[in-house]
């Protein structure tokens, strides 16, 4: 059993940035992938960036490329996504989750943190 804890989320002005964290606990949990995944009112889930367990490549959505960095380090077991250039359209609340493989489809991952919210005013 893999748990996932984010945190790092609150409020920030158009352009601003932000840094989100997602802990995870469990025997396994260095050796999943880890995306960030998004989800705004009325909207659907959906990915933001994806790293593999080796942090050897990155995946990401083609609305925040070259905005936010996805990392991790394993010996902290803690994965990030810096946020910069934030615009409103990125206001969500972000997900972490953890799979056996980083994919881009939610339902490839298996454990899911609980959330926390971004706010972009502009």
């Amino acid at each position: 059993q893999v748990q996932l804890v984010e945190s790092g989320g609150g409020l920030v002005q158009a352009g601003g940035s932000l840094r989100l964290s997602c802990a995870s606990s469990g025997r396994t949990a260095s050796t999943y992938g880890m995306g960030w995944f998004r989800q705004a009112p009325g909207k659907e889930r959906e990915f933001v960036a994806a790293i593999p367990w080796s942090g050897a490549s990155t995946s990401y959505a083609d609305s925040v490329k070259g905005r936010f960095t996805i990392s991790r380090d394993n010996a902290k077991n803690t994965v990030y996504l810096q946020m910069n250039s934030l615009k409103p359209e990125d206001t969500a609340v972000y997900y972490c989750a953890g799979g056996k493989s980083y994919s881009r489809i939610t339902t490839d991952y298996n454990y899911w943190g609980q959330g926390t919210q971004v706010t972009v005013s502009s």
